[in-house]
């Protein structure tokens, strides 16, 4: 019997089909271009200069909408020759050689008549690339250009990214001649925006000024408009009165005038008195505040916060859930991420290794524990340098400690660093270029529960964190504990504090250049534990609360102009005395809101 295999019967009947892919358009896109060359082509392209593009109908409409919709539905689709009108003849030649190669090159040469031009042919490619690029290059000199031309061409996602450039460098571009031809539109949409960061607003009501005056014959009228969006009443009772008082454009302008009146009667309120309620009056989102948090008093286990803004002179509280035992140092990262660290407060308060975060910019902020630290720490020092947290010092419940810690907040992990050269309890830290400054503090052991030594200290040492290595630095005039310590302009500042007989008004500062201590102005307060409560915003050095020899708890502020060497009371008390508590200048989060009664 023949051994033979079997063909199914399904196998026999069956047609068999191969498919053939096309691997690439390229040889047929060569052929085009040789009958492109050749002058085989059954349309031209003629730009307003007179110039000439050679290309095929059929390869225009299968890219560009605009062209498919030209050789299908309208006259075009029976001629061999078309006007282009307002396209660049080299954005044109660009566009079709892309259309035949699917290549484009897009420099800054180009880049401004590319743009327009695949937007008119609807070429998205092109137009994505484009705005991509611009968006890379977006500088102080063409950001302008760039936010004008995105509006234009409904580059979306491009306006956006531009907008929020300006908005964040607008004190620098306001500046540039480019400004001043923007239309009256993009000026209103640019001020009016709660996002425009400005460390004055006298900037806005400056750059408003000079737009009109620019042109004054067709702005003039324009003018009431703007100052509609301008937030005069958060500028200074000086300000107004030098510079919108005195401008001779609002003085010949009835409704401009209505804006200054309103100014100054903002100026008028006392601090118990209701609040305007108008985009004038209510601060930018982009503004720093003044965020604290903690008091003597713990509320079943809420802790009282609250946060100052300096534009409207007004402390706003709010209650935050919290355990109890949160009261600690804090820090700021990134702006909007608090740190509250180990604990704060009497010597009956046991130390702790718990650190708290609160993402202020959230919708519903709410503190979350996140790692504990590698020792147990009370009244510690606290700073931060390039995302990384440092807990130095403190009381460990026997005796002052001199060892230290660095949280990395990209890992969330605590690791020791070199121990200081002195134990320090109720040490203040500040950061200057990048350094750590331990200053003063008191080194405190228990023999037993009736005997202790205390040595208050006038010493300061600095950490490098490249070489991991403490030094010591210039000591400071008098010994100070629990003081409160602030950097500005390049100076480190030491305010109040005790050193065991008096609490302290006084106030000194240390430039790193000279490596001196030199006593500044008294603060109209004795403030001792303001020691996290000292905080810069705006270039003012603010000191929060404390206590002092008669008073447990003060409710005041007040602040360290470096300019006039000035201390200057801040006439809004705070809704809670404070002591033992922290203060920090966060960015203003756009749930914080101002209560208008």
């Amino acid at each position: 019997m023949q051994n033979t295999k079997q063909i199914p019967e399904t196998s026999k009947c069956a047609t068999k089909i191969y498919e053939c892919k096309k691997l690439s358009n390229a040889k047929i896109l060569k052929v085009l271009e040789s009958l492109r060359k050749d002058e085989e082509f059954d349309i031209e392209l003629k730009t307003d200069d007179g110039r000439v593009i050679f290309a095929h109908k059929v390869v225009l409409s299968s890219a560009s909408p605009y062209f498919h919709a030209m050789f299908t539905n309208f006259s075009e689709k029976n001629q061999d020759f078309v006007v282009i009108r307002n396209i660049d003849y080299l954005a044109l030649q660009l566009l079709v050689d892309f259309i035949y190669f699917g290549k484009i090159m897009v420099t800054e040469k180009n880049v401004q008549v590319l743009l327009p031009a695949a937007n008119f042919l609807q070429l998205i490619e092109v137009k994505d690339t484009c705005c991509d690029f611009l968006e890379e290059q977006l500088r102080i000199t063409n950001c302008i250009g760039t936010y004008v031309l995105a509006d234009l061409h409904s580059c979306n996602k491009l306006l956006t990214i531009s907008e929020s450039y300006i908005q964040q460098h607008f004190s620098d571009v306001v500046d540039a001649d480019q400004f001043l031809s923007l239309s009256p539109e993009h000026v209103a949409n640019l001020i009016s925006s709660d996002e425009l960061i400005v460390l004055s607003e006298n900037i806005v009501f400056e750059c408003v000024i000079r737009w009109v005056k620019h042109d004054l014959v067709s702005r003039k009228s324009i003018l009431p408009h703007l100052l509609e969006y301008v937030r005069l009443p958060l500028t200074s009772l000086n300000y107004i009165m030098k510079n919108a008082v005195e401008e001779p454009l609002l003085k010949n302008c009835p409704n401009c005038k209505n804006y200054v009146n309103e100014a100054l009667y903002f100026h008028s309120l006392k601090p118990d008195d209701p609040i305007p309620q108008n985009i004038r009056t209510k601060p930018r989102l982009g503004d720093k505040v003044i965020f604290v948090v903690g008091a003597l008093g713990i509320l079943e286990g809420h802790v009282i916060t609250e946060w100052y803004d300096p534009k409207i002179n007004r402390w706003q509280s709010f209650t935050t859930i919290m355990t109890p035992h949160f009261l600690g140092s804090l820090a700021v990262v990134k702006d909007n991420f608090v740190f509250a660290v180990g604990r704060i407060g009497y010597s009956l308060d046991l130390p702790c290794q718990s650190v708290n975060v609160l993402d202020v910019s959230s919708e519903s902020p709410h503190w979350k524990p996140t790692t504990n630290m590698l020792v147990k720490r009370r009244n510690l020092g606290v700073g931060v340098i390039n995302d990384y947290i440092y807990a130095v010092g403190g009381f460990d419940g026997n005796s002052s400690v001199n060892s230290a810690e660095a949280f990395d907040c990209r890992t969330q992990t605590w690791r020791m660093i070199s121990s200081m050269c002195t134990r320090r309890d109720s040490v203040v830290l500040g950061v200057l270029n990048n350094l750590l400054y331990a200053v003063g503090g008191q080194i405190i052991q228990y023999k037993d529960q009736y005997n202790s030594s205390i040595q208050y200290l006038k010493s300061v040492e600095c950490y490098y964190p490249s070489i991991d290595t403490w030094k010591p630095v210039a000591e400071m005039c008098v010994p100070r504990i629990a003081a409160g310590v602030g950097v500005l302009d390049g100076i480190l500042y030491v305010v109040g504090g005790y050193d065991g007989t008096n609490t302290h008004r006084s106030a000194e500062a240390y430039q790193p250049s000279t490596g001196v201590w030199t006593t500044i102005p008294d603060m109209h307060f004795c403030r001792y534990y303001p020691v996290a409560g000292v905080t810069v915003l705006n270039g003012l050095l603010y000191v929060v609360g404390g206590c002092d020899k008669n008073t447990p708890s003060l409710d005041s502020a007040e602040f360290y102009n470096p300019n006039t060497n000035t201390w200057t009371m801040v006439t809004a008390l705070l809704n809670v005395s404070r002591t033992f508590f922290g203060a920090v200048a966060i960015d203003r989060s756009r749930y914080f809101k101002t209560k208008h009664s």
